[in-house]
């Protein structure tokens, strides 16, 4: 029996509770109500992860382990993260986490987890009414948005409702970290360069046949 296995048992049992529809404004005021990340503009992943930890809260730790600069949303007997994919025709790219801290987590344990939420948004906010409402709900635009002005006038749209569709369980071993690709992010403000990420490409998925669990 895999030590990740017990995780997985746990995992399918409890996240067919987390809810299907998304409402942007419902969602980021039950954010507000927890002080939970709600002023971010991806209020959706951030609602994803709340929904998750309230309902694994006595089943999991929060967080997980520490890497360097790096520490997981949660651990049952390995790691895991938490991601939010919103679906794409033209883009199938997960990016995961920092490099060498999942190589780390795997070399503790042997196994490392992602539980990856694949959901169909809507940008229905060509008004930016909801842009609006969410700015005003902040007391104004972020130091991020004012920095985003200065550098382009273009502001993306706002996803208004997110629906969850499938929610993916994948363990990676060493060995399937050859099959990731990895993504560079710059540099940091003092000029140092960011460290890399893994990245999953959805269309390889089959390649984890024996580590993949849908729901």
């Amino acid at each position: 029996m895999a030590i990740y296995e017990d995780d997985i048992d746990i995992l399918k049992a409890n996240l067919i509770n987390v809810p299907k529809y998304w409402d942007g404004k419902s969602c980021v005021l039950e954010l507000k109500e927890a002080d939970y990340n709600w002023r971010q503009m991806e209020w959706w992943a951030f609602y994803f992860e709340y929904k998750v930890k309230n309902i694994l809260v006595d089943k999991f730790t929060f967080p997980g382990d520490r890497y360097d600069n790096v520490t997981f949303d949660l651990k049952g007997l390995i790691n895991w993260d938490l991601k939010a994919k919103a679906i794409k025709s033209d883009d199938h790219k997960v990016i995961l986490n920092d490099k060498s801290a999942m190589e780390q987590s795997i070399e503790k344990a042997g196994y490392h987890g992602e539980i990856i939420a694949l959901c169909d948004v809507e940008y229905n906010d060509f008004d930016r009414k909801f842009q609006k409402w969410h700015n005003e709900l902040k007391g104004g635009k972020s130091r991020y948005e004012l920095e985003r002005e200065t550098r382009t006038s273009v502001s993306r749209y706002r996803k208004t409702k997110a629906n969850l569709t499938e929610i993916v369980l994948i363990i990676f071993t060493k060995d399937d970290l050859d099959i990731l690709s990895t993504m560079k992010q710059g540099r940091n403000s003092n000029g140092q360069p960011r460290p890399e990420k893994y990245m999953l490409d959805l269309e390889t998925i089959d390649s984890f046949e024996n580590h993949i669990i849908k729901m």
